[in-house]
């Protein structure tokens, strides 16, 4: 049975964070509640039902005549509730996040057997298995929080990118929480939510700031100029980072059960990482975008020049060959390493043209787990003078409280969608971008190399929020 590959691991922490600016919500039709026993839910006319309605604005409810009703009734962002579902890829999570940081629950349910099993993500496996245990990591987040979903103010839930059969069911879960119980959407780009997540841990991290966010399937190197405003300085033009870690992982016979990343780090700190010249990607290209396919090449050759039989699994290797392998995997990771290192700087130095004051250097994403890779980076922050902000390994991989986080984030703006009416909910669209850039594209980071992927389903998400102010 599916439900039986999946180990459901859930954990609670609460912390009192609050990020400084302290924000306020403007919200109408607002009366007194008893704490935390009933939602905070403002009356809005939107006028788009676009990504969680970006010009939306708030103004009193057609019904009411109570003068006190109408009036604007400003509401600190700390009594806001959010819960946060994640299901962009392999892992299906929600939390609950007050408004003030509080994170009041956090659950994860991981596929680590059918990576084991598939030797990666397998989208309609990963579908199912999403759709095995959703309704169960939700409620679990809700009972560890000590609330139901009454007491709500907002769901959020990530619309892309990422896998689209993931993505829906997310989706599906969030559009019938929203119905059921009135409650207010915001729709969450992945990658931002992993940028914003470090926010709610560093207090004084305020805009603009870099960001290096690596994962399975990203690398971006970006600058945050404003919440929702982004320029894209690099990007991934073929494979990931986090997708050659788990490749080279596989051909060299490691443990995938908790993803080729950590396996290969432990393996790497027994090995030689000079005994192999790989060739460092993209040398011969100037800019800041990323490429793992050729180094991926070069990892395979060597591994099939040696003989490694990735079908004995490294804990019956002899010690030559485990010795053969360590070398491996610690000369490829000082080389991938090494490309993001030389991408990052350079990306530093163009920041620093458009916004001279930034100060911080967030590192975010499933790789920035890896230690290798935060000492390296951290190097670079270092050396231009900038402050390395980087999540703790439970809010680095995906995770539901900074899709939560996010949704408070943008909530405080005004920038979210009504609750789904469940008279149409047969006729609902769900609005799914599996393909959906973050930010606007640097100019001098066009990339020239003709790998490059330059298809777009979906316009930025900074273009959407820019043109939905220029209506305002």
């Amino acid at each position: 049975m599916l439900s039986s590959l999946l180990t459901l691991s859930s954990s609670i922490s609460r912390l009192n964070i609050r990020p400084k600016p302290s924000l306020h919500c403007a919200l109408s039709s607002f009366k007194t509640l008893k704490p935390h026993k009933q939602p905070i839910r403002p009356s809005w006319s939107p006028r788009t039902s676009s990504i969680f309605s970006l010009s939306a604005h708030f103004s009193s409810s057609e019904n009411s005549s109570s003068p006190g009703r109408q009036m604007q009734t400003i509401v600190s962002r700390d009594e806001l509730v959010v819960l946060g579902i994640e299901t962009s890829c392999d892992d299906t999570a929600a939390a609950v996040v007050r408004g003030n940081g509080e994170i009041l629950s956090q659950v994860v349910s991981s596929q680590a057997d059918l990576l084991e099993r598939y030797g990666g993500v397998a989208p309609k496996m990963a579908e199912e298995a999403h759709l095995q245990v959703i309704d169960q990591v939700v409620q679990e987040a809700l009972d560890k929080a000590d609330l139901t979903a009454r007491d709500l103010s907002a769901v959020a839930v990530t619309i892309g990118p990422g896998l689209s059969l993931c993505l829906r069911v997310g989706v599906q879960k969030a559009h019938k929480l929203a119905s059921s119980f009135n409650l207010p959407i915001i729709s969450i780009h992945h990658m931002e939510a992993h940028a914003l997540v470090a926010r709610l841990i560093e207090q004084e991290l305020q805009f603009p700031f870099m960001a290096l966010l690596i994962s399975g399937g990203h690398n971006l190197l970006i600058l945050a100029r404003e919440l929702g405003q982004y320029i894209q300085l690099g990007t991934t033009i073929d494979d990931a980072i986090g997708e050659a870690y788990d490749k080279t992982a596989k051909w060299l016979g490691l443990d995938m059960r908790r993803s080729g990343g950590p396996a290969l780090e432990e393996l790497a700190r027994e090995g030689d990482a000079e005994s192999i010249k790989f060739s460092t990607p993209m040398k011969q290209h100037k800019d800041c975008n990323f490429s793992y396919a050729g180094l991926k090449t070069q990892v395979r050759l060597a591994i099939e020049s040696r003989n490694i039989n990735a079908e004995i699994p490294i804990s019956s290797a002899s010690p030559q060959d485990r010795s053969s392998r360590a070398d491996i995997a610690a000369s490829f990771q000082r080389v991938a390493v090494l490309h993001l290192e030389e991408r990052c700087e350079r990306a530093i130095e163009w920041a620093r043209k458009i916004e001279p004051s930034i100060k911080y250097l967030v590192v975010s994403g499933g790789v920035a787990s890896n230690q290798y890779v935060q000492t390296r980076v951290d190097q670079i922050a270092k050396k231009k003078n900038l402050k390395l902000v980087c999540p703790p390994p439970s809010l680095c991989t995906d995770n539901g409280v900074m899709v939560a986080w996010t949704g408070i984030e943008h909530y405080c703006m005004g920038r979210f969608d009504p609750a789904p009416s469940a008279d149409k909910a047969e006729e609902f669209v769900y609005d799914l971008r599996p393909r959906w850039p973050l930010g606007e594209e640097y100019a001098e980071g066009r990339s020239n190399a003709r790998s490059v992927r330059r298809a777009r389903v979906h316009p930025s998400l900074t273009s959407l929020i820019q043109a939905s102010l220029r209506e305002q």
